[in-house]
């Protein structure tokens, strides 16, 4: 059962009703019903260099984040001043996006499908697991400029299954210094028995500091630009006495379960399908970034083969290819994030379309003046 607002939660929808001068209701850890009622829009934040201080130092930034990037992509002024944010709080947390996860997936994913540069960096990172502490990001993004509207940049088309090899992944390991090694050696093992022919990439190696912490974040790269991540993030049993069987444990199922992401022929990964939802319906006419819930070996076309062929020139018609769903509660393929953001995003914007359980999405255009 959902246990209401947490800190994160509670942080970003303080900022945005400050900002809007929100009527609010129900803002507190816990809280289960939110009303909130904004009088001012986007293009009135005055403010270009923003600061946020989660309560909890566990608080997850990303989803801070989450919560104000699509507000801040429509704050522009009649000067066009980028936007300047620095979020302290955690930056590897439990069941949330990791700093790493934002910078080498999901930022260069919003940068090639919609324009959208955001500059980063991590300043200081902060843990949910372990020792307490705190960390901090910093961003800069320019708004989308008063009348001009977001726009999705299709890839180029894809075949099946060539455009799905994986050629490299790249390997970003934050773990106690001791099992630096180990880890590199036994990833490489896996990922060489998944995709012999796959370049290996060793992004970064930091030292956690902590056996309490284990982050491992690995990014599939095909050849025709489509990235597909997995990520870890852990402690060790405190009565381990050696490190090789849980290093071994950890790499086997991080390698499998990235391969078994990858084996669904999808163009984006779960995490990432569901963060690009509210994108795809505030943007210009249609996008498509399909992910199916089976392996695309049970097909010949892989099972997304006619939705991209369909949707070469991104145009929705009368095909029979398209169903268009409804949403009246959460659906199509996909997490029970995505399902759900799908159903949010309906109801705040009705005149955003889904089709195909949701792997393609008509956007509403939307605006400021």
């Amino acid at each position: 059962m959902w246990s209401g607002l947490k800190n994160q939660h509670v942080a970003a929808i303080e900022w945005l009703a400050k900002v809007t001068e929100a009527d609010v209701e129900g803002l507190s850890v816990g809280s289960k019903t939110v009303r909130f009622t904004p009088t001012r829009p986007p293009t009135e934040l005055f403010q270009r260099n923003i600061s946020i201080r989660t309560e909890s130092g566990a608080a997850s930034t990303m989803l801070v984040l989450q919560a104000m990037l699509p507000f801040l992509l429509f704050a522009s002024s009649d000067t066009n001043e980028p936007i300047v944010v620095e979020l302290s709080g955690g930056t590897n947390v439990a069941f949330s996006p990791s700093y790493e996860y934002f910078d080498q997936v999901l930022a260069p994913t919003l940068e090639e499908r919609f324009g959208i540069h955001i500059e980063r960096q991590l300043k200081s990172r902060g843990w949910s697991l372990g020792p307490l502490s705190r960390g901090s990001i910093w961003l800069r993004l320019h708004p989308i400029p008063k009348g001009e509207k977001l726009k999705f940049v299709p890839p180029p088309p894809y075949s099946f299954p060539a455009s799905f090899e994986v050629r490299s992944v790249d390997v970003s390991i934050i773990t106690p210094m001791h099992s630096h090694d180990k880890l590199q050696e036994t990833i490489a093992e896996n990922i060489g028995g998944l995709w012999p022919d796959a370049e290996i990439n060793i992004k970064f190696v930091e030292d956690s500091s902590s056996n309490a912490r284990w982050s491992v974040l690995l990014v599939a790269h095909s050849a025709d630009g489509i990235r597909w991540a997995k990520d870890v993030l852990t402690s060790a049993p405190k009565n381990t006495k050696g490190y090789d069987r849980f290093i071994a444990l950890l790499c086997k199922k991080l390698c499998k379960d990235l391969y078994n992401e990858v084996s669904l022929g999808g163009v984006v990964d779960e995490h990432l399908q569901d963060q690009l939802i509210c994108f795809q319906a505030l943007c210009d006419g249609p996008s498509s970034f399909p992910r199916g819930d089976e392996p695309a070996n049970e097909s010949p076309d892989g099972p997304l083969g006619p939705l991209i062929d369909a949707m070469g020139e991104l145009n929705v018609g009368e095909s029979s290819r398209m169903r268009r769903e409804k949403t009246a509660g959460p659906f199509g393929h996909g997490s029970t994030h995505a399902k759900t953001a799908r159903w949010v995003v309906g109801e705040l914007l009705p005149k955003a379309e889904f089709y195909n359980k949701g792997d393609l999405v008509k956007g509403v255009g939307f605006c400021m003046q």
